[in-house]
């Protein structure tokens, strides 16, 4: 396959040095995927960017979890389900909804769901929704700022998982245990 370098801030160009001292201070070392991500400083950069974005949009912690481990399941990220199976656990998610994402379960909870089902509709018609999309997510109690911050959150995604897929990105130690 593909021959993808760990970077650490002795290799990594000039530019993703200091992007990897802002990965290792949030979250006490630098994860594989940031190492694989540095040789391109502009996708580390705008990784960092938009995940702080999506951390900080209207979704609470299980909803950002449903979100991101939805798409990390369409896309069968081997790396991201466990990063963010152990994300979740730090934010205090509730633990059954990776289980139950990873099962292909309905979630217990039915607005949950109801995010689950949109960001799936949105992944598999590439944002042309239709109105019986919208307006299940908008009867769950959503609204055009949580669609807009799906996209943002398949955006942060979409990186992050096309990444790993090219570069076979090594399980982080601290993640494996979800795996």
């Amino acid at each position: 396959m593909s021959d993808f370098k760990l970077h650490d801030k002795e290799s990594a160009p000039e530019s993703s040095k200091k992007l990897l001292d802002a990965s290792e201070k949030a979250f006490g070392m630098v994860p594989n995927l940031h190492a694989v991500m540095a040789e391109a400083p502009g996708i580390l950069e705008a990784y960092q960017q938009e995940h702080e974005l999506f951390v900080n949009s209207s979704f609470n912690e299980n909803e950002l979890t449903v979100v991101w481990q939805t798409i990390n399941i369409y896309h069968s990220c081997h790396y991201c389900v466990p990063a963010h199976t152990a994300i979740a656990k730090q934010m205090g998610a509730d633990d059954s909804i990776t289980e139950q994402l990873k099962k292909g379960a309905s979630l217990s909870d039915s607005k949950l769901q109801a995010l689950r089902l949109f960001t799936e509709a949105m992944l598999e018609k590439r944002g042309q929704v239709s109105e019986t999309d919208l307006k299940d997510f908008f009867d769950a109690g959503y609204g055009n700022r949580q669609v807009l911050e799906v996209i943002l959150g398949i955006s942060q995604k979409t990186m992050s998982n096309y990444t790993n897929a090219v570069a076979d990105t090594p399980i982080d130690k601290p993640f494996k245990k979800f795996a």
